[in-house]
């Protein structure tokens, strides 16, 4: 049965929606729930989900839609939601002080930053307000237009201030950790990002070798494309090479539009420090002094920490313990099981696997993928060698994302342990805030069972995994890796080094 509610003027935030959906669905036993205010995109989704109700053409902005589905009779169930959700609200409010307005918290606090989380609609306009107070934006609100994006950066940009977005999701300011971020130390080196996840990633292995992060600004992952111009990829690069505690400087992006490139090249000429630059899969022919590129995450990462004079072991090697370890497993295997199965929840560390593997298999097809013969047609459908994105909005409507959620991944887990082709299931861990407070935990049922399942059918998986997550995080790096290696996991040291292992384990063998 299905069933539906609309609340009308009580707004919640989208992160405190999205991270309790599935918490709550699974507690009150309903077979489906969304949550949502009632925005024209968010409409749409419910509509996607088939959840939808004439009624809810009526719903404002402001306004809560539940919509469920669930066996047999269930009265009450919109007053239990109700119910969870407010007493999260109570909790929260015990110590913070809510505020309308922005106006409202810039008199009682002395903050130079302000997190924008709001309905896309409405995003511009806060951020407005906030670059009006003379605050630092992230802006973590996607659905916002390209010309309010320009035009706030220009705004920014006469202020002296930054614009960290739209859909920025992670930022170090000053130690602080904004949205999704890992708990580092502080040291001499400042980051500028198109990436969220490739953010992490390079943050918690300069943090495992003893380096630290001055500042990580994270700027939105269209900054770079030709209509915004690396607005704020350049007012960061300016930032950090004013700054005296900086000492090296990391920009890390997707390829830029090429006139983009050219103007980061022509800033970097001018730049008097040490600049490493990560653009995953373009190849720069470019030789500018001071100016080291390189093509992966992990080499970003060593590569900056070597220039603080810090040394770091070979973190993507498979040596002869491993590569024997690995010859075990592929002993395993039944003829016709030769595919990698990547099930991602960071779009970036996606990538980056992509760009490793895909010169030592014969084809690899990614719903991030930006070559043509490389796009996986239905990021539903498991055909070869598969690295998906499962944070792509095709699996996201009307749930939160795997970050924040990760069982939403188990399902796709027991389908890709069905496929008798399937040798390889590589998984990504991001702990951190923001992060599911267990991912690890969550999974290994999934893990198991889908062991079993193979085993059933005298079939061996294998599976390839990586936490990006540092010692101070409080889900444990140490915790979550013990756990996967109890579970037969082959844990990797960075994402690069499992994205060599899962290729290592179908290079060869039974065919």
């Amino acid at each position: 049965m299905k069933d539906y509610k609309i609340l009308k003027n009580s707004y919640y935030d989208s992160v405190t929606l999205m991270s309790t959906t599935v918490t709550i669905k699974k507690d009150l036993g309903l077979k489906d729930l969304v949550m949502f205010m009632g925005t024209e995109m968010n409409k749409d989704m419910i509509k996607s989900v088939g959840l939808y109700h004439a009624d809810m053409d009526h719903a404002e902005p402001n306004d809560l839609i539940l919509a469920t589905e669930f066996e047999g009779e269930r009265e009450g169930w919109a007053d239990d939601v109700v119910n969870r959700l407010s007493s999260r609200k109570k909790t929260e409010s015990k110590t913070d002080k809510t505020y309308k307005t922005i106006h409202q918290a810039t008199q009682d606090h002395e903050a130079n930053i302000a997190i924008i989380s709001v309905p896309g609609i409405y995003a511009a306009h806060e951020a407005y307000k906030a670059l009006e107070e003379g605050l630092h934006v992230m802006l973590f609100s996607d659905n916002v237009s390209v010309e309010d994006e320009i035009y706030l950066k220009d705004y920014a940009l006469k202020k002296d201030l930054l614009v960290m977005g739209p859909d920025c999701g992670t930022a170090i300011i000053n130690g602080k950790g904004l949205c999704f971020a890992n708990q580092v130390k502080k040291g001499p080196i400042g980051l500028v990002a198109a990436s969220g996840t490739g953010l992490q990633e390079v943050t918690v292995i300069i943090d495992r070798f003893e380096g630290g992060i001055t500042q990580a600004i994270g700027v939105g992952g269209r900054d770079l494309s030709e209509k915004v111009g690396g607005r704020m990829m350049l007012k960061g690069i300016d930032a950090l090479d004013a700054d005296e505690e900086t000492k090296v400087i990391v920009l890390i992006s997707k390829p830029p539009h090429h006139s983009v490139y050219e103007k980061i090249m022509a800033r970097l000429k001018q730049v008097t420090k040490p600049v490493v630059v990560c653009l995953l899969d373009q190849k720069s022919e470019e030789t500018l002094p001071n100016v080291y590129f390189v093509s992966t995450l992990t080499e970003a990462a060593t590569k900056a920490l070597s220039l603080i004079n810090l040394k770091t072991p070979e973190l993507t090697l498979v040596d002869q313990e491993l590569k024997q370890l690995l010859d075990q497993e592929k002993a395993n295997y039944t003829k016709g099981q030769n595919k990698i199965k990547g099930l991602f929840c960071g779009g970036t560390l996606t990538a980056e696997a992509l760009s490793v593997i895909r010169p030592k298999v014969d084809h690899i097809t990614s719903n991030v993928a930006k070559k043509e013969k490389e796009k996986m047609h239905d990021p539903l459908v498991s055909d070869g060698h598969n690295l998906v994105d499962l944070g792509d909005d095709i699996f996201t409507q009307g749930k939160p994302h795997p970050m924040i959620e990760p069982t939403i991944r188990n399902d796709r887990i027991l389908q890709e342990a069905k496929n008798p082709e399937t040798a390889v299931i590589l998984l990504d861990f991001e702990l951190g805030l923001g992060s599911h407070e267990d991912p690890v935990g969550v999974t290994l049922d999934a893990i198991k069972e889908a062991q079993k399942l193979a085993q059933k059918e005298g079939r061996y998986l294998s599976f390839v995994g990586y936490v990006c997550g540092t010692s101070q995080d409080f889900q444990g790096l140490d915790y979550a890796e013990t756990r996967l290696k109890e579970s037969g996991v082959l844990v990797a040291k960075t994402n690069a080094h499992a994205a060599l292992i899962a290729a290592e384990l179908v290079q060869g063998g039974k065919r």
